[in-house]
């Protein structure tokens, strides 16, 4: 069984839909932590409720960022994961850090990378009046949502539709993208080589894979 550690910010949906891939045997693993930022974080009470180990550190008990993410890599290597997924951590991450877990650390963005970079994407995809949006999931690198590509969601949006209504769409496919990026990674179908993802032997494009059906 592999192990998973999962960084989260704030309430944890993509968290919910890991560990509901878990459970029903989508994903051959376990989630064997769940640390975050935010003593607040609603992430972490599911998770307790859930039977899961969850853990917060405050950056504001660290000098620097690079003592806080030592602390924090402390803290993940105790429970020794596979992979080390980052499901809505809101942390910029130290050089130091990256490096520890490059090739075994995946997050999510909401957004087509390499469009919208960093924070309120589906604002900017609005105000750009931009005809489709979507989510993406990617390796973690140094570069801040600029990792390679692996899977994306693609959604059009719709006249009239507001930010809200935008990301909740965008949410809601995230939830079985994230679950399908992680189980090639458990299988042994996808890995980083040369700063590109690869599936199944076969190096991806700069969008990753995206099956022609994701646009729905």
């Amino acid at each position: 069984m592999k192990k998973l550690v999962i960084l989260i910010s704030g309430t944890g949906s993509n968290l919910q839909a890991i560990l509901h891939a878990c459970r029903s045997g989508q994903l051959a693993a376990e989630i064997t932590a769940v640390v975050s930022n935010k003593a607040s974080a609603g992430g972490l009470d599911y998770a307790r409720e859930a039977g899961i180990p969850a853990l917060s550190l405050d950056p504001a008990a660290f000098s620097d960022r690079q003592q806080f993410d030592r602390q924090l890599m402390a803290e993940i290597d105790n429970f020794h994961p596979d992979l080390v997924v980052l499901a809505g951590y809101m942390r910029i991450l130290s050089p130091e850090f990256v490096a520890r877990y490059t090739g075994r650390m995946l997050n999510i963005h909401p957004s087509l990378l390499p469009a919208y970079p960093g924070l309120h994407t589906h604002r900017q995809v609005l105000e750009n009046g931009d005809r489709e949006h979507g989510s993406s999931v990617h390796f973690v690198t140094e570069e801040l949502d600029g990792g390679p590509v692996i899977l994306q969601s693609r959604i059009p949006v719709f006249p009239g539709e507001t930010e809200q209504q935008l990301q909740a769409r965008v949410k809601a496919e995230e939830h079985s993208l994230y679950p399908q990026a992680i189980r090639w990674f458990l299988e042994g179908r996808l890995a980083l080589r040369n700063h590109q993802a690869w599936l199944d032997n076969i190096p991806l494009p700069p969008g990753g894979y995206s099956p022609e059906h994701a646009v729905r």
